[in-house]
């Protein structure tokens, strides 16, 4: 009876080492096994990149980038492309977590539709980082990194304003233009960031159509009316021949396009070339994003202008965010007011937008080594 009370004393003593040791290495992580978030061990921590689709562009250079900042600095990677399906990409994150994820950056396809792993992340300790599309309706959002939305769309629809004479380059109304008409497009209704981009833009052109300089001849002025599910070029393209066909196949002439994004632009300037529009005769068409394809269009005097996010730089804050969350950091932010996810105002890093047009896009583009010339030949 001795040895056996024996035994269990020193079995008890062991455990009770064992599990001091296992709390003092949660306590080293803030108490909370895979959070990361106080300076605990987390060299070669598994960080989960999630991205919406491969279909643009912009897309695939974000996750590279993203990627590759992220080894640099001796993480793991998950990145996931979820080809535009909701369903896709939740199982993408889901997966992440069960794999073990210290850090999430999400980009995603719609920013309400990942509330039951954002759950999940937040009680696994799992800090997220919403990039460039802020995720709704959760408070289990840490931190946002993106361009300035709204401005995005005052810097559309200023670029608009000048490419058909009715403003100068710095915005300001030129007196005595000619009265034009256009036609106005928006982003996907499940992207948050549709609406900075088309309120800005509208709140940008209101004094122009309240005066009359510029008039929407279809009369669709409402984001509803506007709105392009998913971002799809084809879906944009079949609307601008509907509108084409409505309100400009009796003469009336359509001077420009308030267009959100370059893939739409390039679905808008199909539809307008198989209705009979000739390059020299194309109205004024905007974009976003700086796309390769969308600048050569802009070269060859098709599109008129983009806006240029250097998304290398929500690339490497997104990283510098996740590698400050591994390290006990708190990442750093400008901007902890504006950007309102329905259920808490998420802290928020942001950039600014540059206009692009054929006059600048050397200066822009090139000389900054986004592109080189033979990318864009």
């Amino acid at each position: 009876m001795k040895n056996k009370k024996l035994i269990v004393g020193i079995v008890a003593a062991g455990l009770a080492i064992s599990l001091a040791g296992c709390s003092g290495g949660a306590g080293g992580r803030g108490g909370d096994s895979g959070s990361g978030s106080s300076g605990g061990d987390n060299s070669g921590a598994l960080v989960g990149v999630a991205m919406p689709t491969k279909v643009s562009e912009r897309w695939i250079k974000d996750g590279d980038a993203v990627k590759s900042a992220l080894e640099d600095k001796g993480y793991k990677v998950d990145l996931e492309y979820a080809d535009n399906k909701i369903p896709q990409q939740v199982q993408q994150v889901s997966n992440m977590i069960t794999k073990g994820a210290k850090v999430l950056i999400v980009a995603s396809i719609d920013g309400g539709s990942l509330s039951d792993q954002l759950d999940s992340a937040a009680k696994a300790g799992i800090k997220v980082i919403s990039y460039d599309r802020l995720l709704t309706g959760s408070e289990n959002v840490d931190y946002y990194v993106s361009f300035d939305n709204y401005k995005v769309g005052v810097d559309q629809a200023t670029s608009l304003l000048t490419g058909l004479g009715l403003a100068d380059a710095d915005g300001a109304k030129i007196d005595g233009a000619a009265a034009k008409n256009i036609e106005v497009f928006a982003g996907s209704p499940d992207d948050n960031n549709a609406t900075f981009f088309f309120n800005g833009a509208m709140e940008t052109l209101k004094p122009y159509l309240e005066d009359g300089s510029l008039t929407i001849g279809s009369g669709q002025d409402q984001f509803t009316q506007a709105a392009t599910l998913q971002w799809d070029p084809a879906t944009a393209k079949a609307r601008m021949q509907n509108l084409i066909a409505s309100t400009y196949s009796g003469g009336t002439k359509l001077d420009g396009v308030l267009s959100p994004y370059d893939g739409i632009s390039i679905g808008i300037i199909s539809a307008l070339e198989g209705a009979g529009y000739s390059d020299s005769a194309l109205p004024i068409v905007t974009g976003q994003d700086a796309e390769a394809a969308s600048v050569k269009s802009i070269i060859a005097g098709q599109q008129y202008s983009t806006i240029y996010k250097d998304t290398r730089q929500l690339a490497d804050q997104s990283v510098v965010m996740a590698d400050d969350i591994l390290n006990g950091k708190t990442p750093e932010t400008n901007d902890d007011k504006t950007y309102d996810n329905k259920a808490k105002v998420v802290p928020t890093y942001l950039f600014q937008p540059t206009i692009v047009t054929k006059d600048n896009y050397k200066e822009v583009l090139v000389d900054s080594g986004y592109y080189t010339e033979d990318d864009l030949k």
